[in-house]
């Protein structure tokens, strides 16, 4: 295992608010008038699709890898110098479509990680091309992997309890559900012996749908650090790695992990 007592304690600010429906302009709009009060974060959070809320109208709705909102992520990250992630509608440069998180850094560079498990009860499988690869990225040493709403789901694609201090999930999580959410991010917590942090919306979209929020950061434990329910607003939290350390070196159930290997993958 790394030593995790030499890294710094991460600062988190999640944004869980409203989305105007297919108005990457409003949107963004909206968005940066609440990043003022994410200032001094390490790593701010967006939700799933923060741009259009979750439309399966990619070939309307899909920007280039370039595009607008690409730019203006990375126009926040300069500005707050911090990492800025969130999800949109992307068109690779293959000609599929994605549901890809953007990870804009403030030194200007930008990397992705696109949603492997789609969502075919909403049919996402026939608008969206599934991701292929695992990332993990660095914040100030910290190993953040993140996931996309439905991935949640996965533990399978979640696990990796020797590298990842901190998964990360963005999502547009249905109401209707909140209690599988709700139950589901604690067990990733624990069986990962990692924080985990997850940012979803409020509000309805234009389908009708409603989302409850819940979004929260939890422990290596599963116990909630921060849990803002339904409230509309930027929410903030620190993570400290000495904690992290200590309790995987009192509990060291990662040296009994099952081996395997991820079948199917680029």
């Amino acid at each position: 295992m790394r030593d995790l007592t030499r890294l710094p304690d991460l600062e988190l600010a999640l944004i869980q608010t409203t989305l105007a429906w297919q108005d990457p302009a409003a949107n963004r709009a909206h968005f940066q008038a609440l990043l003022q009060q994410a200032k001094g974060a390490d790593l701010v959070v967006l939700p799933e699709m923060f741009s259009t809320g979750f439309s399966m109208d990619s070939a309307a709705l899909a920007e280039p890898e370039d595009g607008p909102t690409s730019q203006w992520l990375l126009e926040q990250a300069q500005e707050l110098q911090a990492v800025v992630t969130g999800s949109l509608i992307i068109q690779a440069a293959d000609g599929s479509y994605r549901n890809r998180l953007l990870w804009a850094r403030p030194d200007g560079s930008l990397v992705h990680y696109d949603k492997r498990h789609l969502f075919r009860m909403a049919g996402e499988h026939k608008h969206y091309r599934a991701g292929e690869q695992q990332v993990v990225l660095d914040v100030k040493g910290w190993q953040v992997r993140p996931l996309i709403c439905y991935d949640l789901r996965f533990p399978v694609w979640s696990r990796d309890s020797q590298a990842t201090d901190l998964l990360l999930y963005t999502a547009n999580w249905p109401a209707a559900r909140r209690n599988h959410w709700n139950r589901l991010l604690p067990a990733r917590a624990i069986e990962n012996l990692c924080y985990v942090a997850a940012v979803n919306r409020i509000g309805e979209d234009g389908n009708g749908y409603a989302y409850s929020g819940d979004s929260q950061v939890l422990d290596f434990q599963g116990e909630p650090l921060l849990m803002p329910q339904g409230a509309d607003g930027v929410f903030r939290t620190t993570l400290k790695a000495a904690e992290l350390a200590a309790y995987r070196q009192r509990f060291p159930a990662y040296m009994d992990a099952d081996d395997f290997i991820l079948s199917g993958l680029a």
